[in-house]
């Protein structure tokens, strides 16, 4: 996506750069995967300042920046910028949701889900029933926490589908914002 927006750069907050070790998460006695889909084992506070950092200078943060390929001609690059952040758990903590200006959020039926999963290899591998036992679990207890104002996208559709639609949407919110501030 950031390819696409000008002036947007794709921080990945990858899950390894914001995991505790084991022996800093204490109380919880499942392997390490399991560890993954709780906030106690992520580093929050440091994901919300590297974004924060970002958003005090996004030229001099260190976040590294692609020249877009393909730029929308009716919208000019000014100085609005935008950080893609992608991960899971971005909307279960409170310090981040004060940040962000748009949140999608990705919805596949249990089937689809367990079927995608199953087609994935995880090392260590999933142990027999923590489809069921947790990932599903999890899944639906962070998106019933979800705030009224994600934008819900349609995990079924194809990568192109999402990518335009997300993508329409926010040159809309670019426009509004580069309005605002002439």
């Amino acid at each position: 996506m950031s390819y696409l927006v000008v002036n947007s750069c794709l921080l990945s907050l990858l899950i390894l750069d914001f995991m505790k070790l084991e022996c800093e998460t204490e109380g919880i006695s499942l392997t390490c995967w399991f560890k993954y889909l709780v906030l106690d084992a992520l580093y929050m506070d440091e994901m919300v300042k590297r974004i924060r950092n970002w958003m005090k200078s996004p030229a001099s943060s260190g976040v590294v920046t692609e020249e877009p390929q393909n730029t929308c001609d009716n919208v000019k690059n000014t100085d609005v910028y935008i950080l893609i952040v992608e991960g899971f758990l971005l909307y279960n903590y409170e310090p981040l949701n004060e940040l962000w200006n748009r949140r999608y959020f990705l919805t596949l039926p249990y089937e689809e889900c367990k079927r995608r999963r199953s087609t994935r290899v995880y090392q260590p591998a999933d142990t027999p029933g923590y489809f069921d036992g947790h990932v599903w679990p999890m899944y639906l207890k962070y998106k019933s926490e979800l705030e009224e104002n994600a934008i819900y996208l349609d995990g079924t559709k194809s990568q192109e589908e999402l990518l335009s639609c997300v993508y329409s949407d926010i040159i809309q919110e670019l426009k509004k914002l580069r309005e605002g501030s002439k």
